[in-house]
């Protein structure tokens, strides 16, 4: 990816808001920088966006400090602010054409016509809407609307270019198109971009970091394959992915579950109860109960096996009750070899595919 030259770092510290008596985010603190793409994720009610918003300047933090570059601008009201937007809804002018909606921002800013006309028909190529100035808002499909969103949020330069969920509402095939599109126009630009979203594939897909919010937090800010290979807490693994959650406890510098001690990767953290994240792919089925070196072996009884075209996924109970789920593909020496639900089976698990996070709660 080229960074932009005009592409600029972020940097929030000791961010604060409440609306009312609930607090929204709590003291916190978040680097982005030049030419990056970052996702905020979270569930609803996380502070995601929030967080934009402020960054924006469409909310007002209680407290903290926003840079951009070298700019304080915690106090500069957002239309000095030089940041593009993309809204969820697309906030389109419906009573103009595309063309004219994506001049906007230029007329505002006194450009000259001849000037706007240029960068209007790069905006339009750059987008592909080629050909399409002078349509109607009302006729466009969703994937134009959001086109004309973003060209509007690009065309006059802006430092940062933020996106609330602008995806949200289009359809399945059509979303992970736009996906693929805004990720490969991000690199062909290089501009410093804040994306928010709750859908954690989105994320994964398209970002070069993911900020995984809860509560008003960031639990943990890194590379999309780290928070699925190396999730930090119990919050993050249930999030990023499917998991299973095996409770287990650290004592004498080993790891137990139940009666059986367990050989994991890593150091072993301090005493006491914390779970074992196992990925449902990296599960297998074994065929005999005795263990290979590096191999964790659970007890457990096939419950049920579900097949999903080019894969099935098989679940199984541990003789405590807890149900764990197995991933595979629907390759025919697998298939072959599967037991039926109802009958005994023996799990096996890497040690360097464990994952231990503390225990929440």
């Amino acid at each position: 990816m080229s960074i932009a030259p005009s592409a600029l770092p972020i940097g929030m510290r000791h961010i604060e808001k409440r609306f009312g008596g609930v607090v929204v985010l709590q003291d916190l603190n978040l680097d982005v920088e030049p030419g990056e793409f970052l996702t905020l994720l979270g569930p609803s009610g996380s502070g995601k966006t929030t967080l934009l918003m402020i960054l924006a300047g469409f909310v007002r933090a209680n407290g903290g400090s926003i840079r951009v570059g070298e700019d304080e601008i915690i106090t500069t009201p957002p239309h000095k602010r030089n940041i593009g937007m993309v809204f969820q809804n697309y906030a389109l002018f419906p009573h103009m054409n595309v063309s004219h909606n994506i001049a906007f921002p230029l007329k505002q800013r006194r450009i000259p016509a001849a000037e706007i006309a240029d960068r209007v028909k790069k905006a339009l190529d750059l987008v592909k809407l080629e050909g399409l100035g002078e349509r109607r808002i009302n006729q466009l499909s969703g994937g134009q609307r959001q086109r004309v969103a973003l060209a509007r949020a690009i065309v006059f330069e802006p430092r940062i270019v933020l996106m609330d969920e602008p995806l949200s509402a289009l359809d399945k095939g059509l979303r992970e198109h736009m996906q693929l599109e805004l990720r490969a126009l991000h690199q062909r630009l290089g501009m410093t971009t804040v994306y928010v979203t709750h859908d954690q594939r989105e994320a994964i897909t398209m970002s070069d970091r993911v900020a995984v919010m809860n509560a008003g937090r960031i639990e943990q800010l890194d590379k999309p394959e780290t928070l699925y290979s190396a999730p930090k807490t119990q919050f993050v693994a249930g999030f990023i992915g499917e998991s299973n959650f095996i409770p287990v406890e650290c004592r004498n510098g080993s790891v137990w579950y139940e009666d059986r001690r367990l050989q994991t990767s890593g150091a072993t953290p301090e005493a006491g109860r914390h779970l074992m994240v196992v990925r449902p792919e990296k599960l297998r089925l074994l065929a005999n109960a005795e263990p290979a070196s590096g191999v964790n072996v659970l007890d457990a009884t096939l419950s049920d096996i579900i097949y999903q075209g080019d894969s099935f996924v098989c679940y199984a109970v541990l003789r405590d009750g807890r149900q764990l789920t197995l991933r595979d593909y629907c390759r025919s020496d697998v298939l072959a070899k599967l037991p039926a639900p109802g009958q005994p089976v023996s799990l096996g698990i890497d040690a360097q595919d464990t994952i231990l996070v503390a225990a929440q709660g």
